[in-house]
């Protein structure tokens, strides 16, 4: 797995907002987060797991490592923005928003995100 599919990488963002809600994600907790069975939560951490991007801890707890961190902050941060910018161009409610920016947050290209974040600043 050279790239990370989208799949990967809403499982590593749940993951880091667990972290952060909760002090603590398990395979369980990510299931239940994502709305995703726990046999395709384990076979999915078993390919993170596999390519760096988390390691298992005591009482099953799953940490991000470095890279899985790095990652999971990256899509998280574009979730971040596009909702932010769905909600103020379009005046849509932030739930809305972020079901949309959801899908959009895989597929930005680079300069589309920046270009965004460039508004969004100049805009606020």
């Amino acid at each position: 797995m050279s790239e990370l599919h989208e799949s990967g990488e809403d499982y590593l963002e749940a993951i880091l907002r667990l972290k952060q809600e909760n002090g603590l994600a398990r395979s369980v907790d990510v299931a239940k987060y994502l709305g995703v069975s726990k046999p395709s939560v384990s076979r999915a951490m078993s390919i993170l797991c596999e390519n760096g991007y988390i390691t298992t801890g005591h009482i099953g707890s799953l940490e991000l490592t470095e890279k899985g961190l790095k990652k999971a902050e990256s899509v998280y941060a574009r979730h971040v923005l596009l909702t932010d910018f769905l909600v103020k161009i379009t005046g849509v409610d932030k739930a809305h928003a972020e079901k949309n920016a959801c899908r959009i947050e895989h597929d930005i290209d680079e300069d589309i995100k920046d270009g965004i974040q460039k508004w969004m600043e100049q805009n606020k």
